[in-house]
């Protein structure tokens, strides 16, 4: 008779990594569609308010988070491009080694999809498209978190999964 950790292990060979895939594809999808949206319908440099804490913006990036390396003279777009794709064979890498790991592939499916959704850009214009602009109202002031997108919002989201994953391997570790 088997026992529970070879089960397991059975499992994990078995386990598909293709719906983490589709996951990755479906977050590049809705990254390229709403980037391509807001390119048709709004002015570059412009900003349309949504709610008192919430504007819709058409920005162009051509660094990293928080704008890091924009003002460099073009070197970064390939500099980011590579350093992007890298990182993306190191989580496919990652995905089928731990296939049978749910909540881990499903975070590094959304790392993957807004990786490559920003790839893309870099690859197409250069630039990164940002739109999505939160900002707070504190006394008549205001003060805005840096623009992002989909993809941005899909790498954050799996980094977060990461953190509730190996809080999850943690507990039972010790259980």
């Amino acid at each position: 008779m088997p026992s529970a950790l070879s089960d397991a292990s059975f499992v994990a060979r078995r386990a598909r990594v293709w719906p983490w895939l589709l996951v990755s594809l479906a977050v590049i999808l809705a990254d390229q569609f709403t980037k391509w949206l807001v390119r048709q319908d709004l002015p570059l440099d412009s900003s349309h308010p949504v709610t008192g804490f919430f504007n819709l913006v058409y920005i162009h990036n051509p660094g990293a988070a928080f704008s890091f390396l924009a003002a460099a003279p073009g070197w970064q777009r390939w500099f980011f491009t590579a350093l992007s794709l890298a990182a993306s064979l190191f989580i496919l890498w990652l995905m089928f080694r731990n296939r049978g790991k749910a909540l881990f592939s499903l975070a590094l499916a959304f790392i993957l999809g807004g990786a490559l959704g920003n790839v893309i850009d870099r690859v197409l214009w250069g630039k990164v498209t940002d739109f999505l602009d939160f900002y707070l109202t504190l006394g008549g002031q205001q003060w805005h978190w840096p623009a992002f997108n989909l993809a941005d919002s899909a790498i954050f989201v799996g980094a977060l999964l990461l953190i509730v994953d190996e809080f999850r391997r943690a507990r039972q570790r010790r259980s």
